[in-house]
C-alpha cells in the first residue's frame, strides 16, 4: 500500500499536465468493474477548466532528464519516491470503489531509462486490465525513447495515450528539454496514428486506444508567437489524427536564466482554446486565424479578430446563408446555426426569433441581416469599439454554481 507520503508527493508532481480530460473511449464493461464508454468517466472541473475527474498521478519524479521547466528535473532539490505497479493498481481500485474516481490519469518522470519506466507502467495498466478486469478510462503518458513494441503494448490497453510536445519549434525543445528531440515525440505519436488505422481496418478484436491521442504545448516559456502555435496545432490534426491539443500558460515553477521569471496571463491561453476550436468545429484554418509571426488579439476572440479583417463579407442574410457561412458569423455557434437552419424552412427569421435562439445578438448584429433588417454598427471602428467592450463586460463576469445555464454551457464548449 502506497503510505500518504509518496501519494501526495506523486500527485503533487502530475498537476501541471492538462491534456487528461476524458472523453470518447468505446471501452464497454465485460464483467469486471468500471466503465469507460462514452460518458463513462464523470467529469468534475476547476474554475479554469481543468478537468479533475481522474486519479492523476506519477509513477515517479525520479527524473533521469534535465527539461529547464520541469519542477521534477535532475537537478531540482526535491524529494524523490516512486510507486511499483502493484502499488498504483491498487490504489486506483480502492479510489474507484470508494467512488472518488472513475478513471486513471498515469504519468511518469523517466526513471533510470525511457524503456524501463515505460515497462512499468505497461505493467501498471496490463495489472488493472487483466487481474482486477478494470473497465474503467486509463490515459498514459508516452515515455519518449521507450521502445515502439512497449508504446504499441501500453495502447492495447490504454483508452488514450499522448506525448507532450510542450514546445512549438525544435529550437526550444533543444534548448529547454534536451534530453528530447522533435523526433522522439512525433515519430511515436505518427506510429500510433498508423497502428490504430491499420488496427481498424483489420477489425481486430479487442481495442486499440479508442479514444485516440492528445498532446500539451506550454504557452509563453519560449518565443514562439500564437501563429506558430495553432499552425503546428493544424499539423497535428490533420497528420496524426489527435483528439485534442492542450495548451498550459506557462508558471515560473523552478528558476532559470532560459526562461521567464513571470507568469503568462490566462487569457492568452483562452484565446488559443477558442483558436482550437474554431480549427476543429468551424471550418477555419491556421492562415485565417493568425498571422505567422503574431499572437491572437487579447482584446477580441479569434472569431471576431477575423470578421473585423474580412467586412467584405458581411453583412450576411440569416435566412440565405448556408451553414458554413453562418458559422463564421460572431456570435453564432453551432447549436445555434442548425436552430437557424431549421426554422427557417417554415418562416422568414427576424431578430426576435434570433433572440429566442440564443444567438448572441450583441456580437451578431453587426454581421448579418435578418428579413433585411440591419441594426449593427456602420464602421469596422464602431464595431471593434463595441465589440472590445462587450468583451471587457463579458470577461469581468465569474461565473458560479448559479450562473445563468446556457452562459455557463457555451464558456465550457467554448462556442463562439
Amino acid at each position: 500500500m502506497i503510505d500518504e507520503r509518496r501519494l501526495k508527493i506523486l500527485t503533487e508532481g502530475a498537476k501541471y499536465d492538462v491534456s487528461c480530460s476524458s472523453s470518447g473511449s468505446k471501452r464497454k464493461n465485460t464483467g469486471g468493474i468500471g466503465n469507460g464508454y462514452v460518458a463513462g468517466c464523470c467529469h468534475s472541473f476547476t474554475p479554469d477548466g481543468r478537468c479533475i475527474s481522474l486519479l492523476k498521478i506519477l509513477m515517479s519524479n525520479d527524473c533521469a532528464y534535465n527539461c529547464k521547466y520541469c519542477p521534477n528535473r535532475l537537478g531540482a532539490d526535491v524529494p524523490r519516491v516512486s510507486a511499483t505497479p502493484e502499488e498504483i493498481a491498487e490504489l486506483t481500485i480502492d479510489f474507484y470503489k470508494r467512488n472518488y474516481i472513475e478513471g486513471l490519469f498515469l504519468s511518469s518522470a523517466v526513471e533510470k531509462s525511457p524503456n524501463y519506466t515505460m515497462e512499468r507502467l505497461v505493467r501498471t495498466v496490463k495489472l488493472l486490465r487483466t487481474q482486477y478486469r478494470f473497465h474503467g478510462y486509463i490515459h498514459l503518458k508516452g515515455i519518449p525513447r521507450a521502445d515502439g513494441e512497449l508504446v504499441r503494448e501500453a495502447a492495447k490497453y490504454a483508452d488514450r495515450m499522448s506525448y507532450n510536445i510542450e514546445f512549438p519549434s525544435e529550437r526550444s525543445l533543444k534548448l529547454l528539454a534536451p534530453q528530447k528531440s522533435k523526433e522522439s515525440l512525433l515519430l511515436p505519436m505518427k506510429k500510433l496514428a498508423e497502428d490504430s488505422l491499420l488496427f481498424r481496418e483489420e477489425k481486430r478484436k479487442g481495442l486499440f486506444l479508442p479514444a485516440g491521442q492528445t498532446t500539451q504545448m506550454i504557452v509563453g516559456a519560449s518565443p514562439e508567437t500564437d501563429g506558430q502555435i495553432v499552425r503546428l496545432t493544424q499539423s497535428l490534426y490533420r497528420a496524426m489524427g489527435l483528439k485534442r491539443v492542450y495548451y498550459s500558460s506557462y508558471v515560473p515553477v523552478v528558476h532559470d536564466s532560459l526562461l521567464p521569471d513571470l507568469p503568462v496571463g490566462q487569457l492568452r491561453e483562452h484565446r488559443l482554446y477558442q483558436a482550437d476550436w474554431l480549427l476543429r468545429f468551424y471550418g477555419f484554418t491556421a492562415e485565417e486565424i493568425a498571422p505567422e509571426n503574431e499572437n491572437l488579439p487579447l482584446d477580441l476572440d479569434p472569431k471576431c479578430a477575423w470578421a473585423l479583417r474580412n467586412m467584405q463579407y458581411f453583412p450576411v442574410e440569416v435566412n440565405r446563408a448556408p451553414l458554413e457561412v453562418l458559422l463564421r458569423v460572431p456570435g453564432i455557434g453551432g447549436r445555434s446555426a442548425q436552430k437557424i437552419l431549421e426554422a427557417r424552412k417554415y418562416t422568414k427569421l427576424n431578430f426576435e426569433h434570433l433572440k429566442k435562439m440564443r444567438v448572441v445578438l450583441k456580437r451578431a448584429r453587426h454581421f448579418i441581416t435578418a428579413n433585411g433588417k440591419f441594426y449593427g454598427a456602420e464602421t469596422v471602428t464602431a464595431v471593434r469599439g463595441a465589440l472590445t467592450a462587450g468583451e471587457q463586460m463579458q470577461n469581468a463576469v465569474q461565473l458560479s454554481l448559479f450562473s445563468d445555464p446556457q452562459t455557463a454551457l457555451s464558456a465550457l464548449t467554448g462556442e463562439l
